[in-house]
């Protein structure tokens, strides 16, 4: 059986969720996420980012996250601006469109947008009242090829957002890779200062499944319980995406899953490099895009599952890899062993 380098949701859930869900089956609580875990969970989280006003739910996945948050807080004459690499853009099979909002794809550096960019598609649609109107921005962090934003470049961001009457949206679907990635310098609490709404991804780091949607500004939410029901995303039994958080949070589980995400991906980075290859992006998250030629990446299939994720010439593609909090040092170790023989497959 090949060994999964594919995404970061191959695996489960870790023991300690699934021993709390086993734990706590029999007890009986109320339903639609008036239960005790998450209300439990919810406070863990806004003591995390110091905002005790923010709002918080929990939903099942990243693309009905972005969905319903987007679909909430636009009119249905407003529109989003992102990043052309930006997951809303390509692989939510047309989400965004399909609930009536226009996405303007803004060059990416680095798979990151730029205030230049959110200042140029702000400030073009003037002619009133016969265009769509730009009101939100949406980031991920890390980004779709494991890239993230510095604290510089989000408040630059936030201040832009601002100056524009735009709201910021940051899709967390990687949040914990990002915030405990080497490089980083993007505290908890300044997700609340610098954005308006963000979410938690679990289903990526952990979870069996699940996302928590954080609304730092209470406004923002007014009425989004009747939307999350309008939409079919308040599950009965909320208590097991709360149990989830809850154990994620309680004891830095959360952080500490990603953080070890991350570290195993640098020992992957570290032999591609060491071994004179080339990687498309520079990332510190549990994200790598190295370019092989196409006999190594037939020869490295033979023993691992990955997504061939760019052409980059005739004989060239970058490929990505993702470690995930379950991949183990015998996985990586395997796998540095075939990068060291990838030399003879050119």
């Amino acid at each position: 059986m090949k060994i999964s380098f594919k995404n970061d949701y191959a695996e489960g859930a870790h023991p300690m969720i699934l021993e709390a869900l086993m734990y706590t089956n029999a007890v009986q609580q109320a339903g639609y996420g008036n239960d005790s875990y998450s209300a439990a969970a919810k406070e863990l989280i806004k003591n995390k980012i110091e905002n005790p006003e923010a709002q918080i739910f929990f939903v099942s996945g990243g693309t009905q996250a972005n969905m319903l948050v987007i679909g909430t807080l636009l009119r249905t004459y407003q529109s989003v601006i992102a990043p052309e690499t930006g997951h809303i853009a390509d692989n939510e099979t047309g989400t965004i469109e399909a609930v009536g909002h226009k996405i303007h794809l803004a060059p990416a550096t680095n798979g990151k947008i730029t205030p230049e960019s959110i200042t140029d598609f702000a400030t073009r649609y003037t002619n009133y009242p016969h265009q769509v109107q730009p009101r939100l921005v949406y980031i991920t962090n890390a980004t779709e090829i494991g890239t993230i934003y510095t604290l510089a470049e989000l408040k630059a961001i936030y201040k832009c957002c601002q100056a524009h009457n735009l709201l910021l949206f940051m899709d967390g679907a990687r949040l914990g890779s990002a915030l405990n990635a080497e490089d980083n310098d993007i505290q908890w609490k300044d997700l609340a200062r610098y954005t308006d709404v963000f979410y938690i991804g679990a289903t990526k780091n952990g979870g069996l499944l699940g996302e928590a949607i954080v609304f730092n500004k209470p406004a923002l939410a007014d009425g989004f319980e009747y939307y999350l029901k309008q939409q079919g995303a308040l599950l009965a039994k909320g208590r097991l995406l709360g149990l989830q958080f809850l154990t994620l949070f309680e004891n830095g589980l959360y952080d500490a899953l990603a953080l070890h995400a991350n570290k195993q991906m640098k020992r992957i980075k570290e032999a591609f490099v060491a071994n004179g290859y080339t990687l498309l992006s520079n990332t510190c998250t549990n994200q790598l895009f190295p370019i092989l030629t196409h006999t190594q990446i037939a020869a490295l299939a033979e023993q691992f599952d990955f997504y061939q994720w760019q052409k980059v010439d005739e004989t060239h593609t970058a490929i990505r890899l993702i470690s995930s909090w379950a991949t183990t040092d015998a996985q990586v170790d395997t796998l540095i062993q075939a990068i060291q023989l990838l030399s003879v497959a050119k």
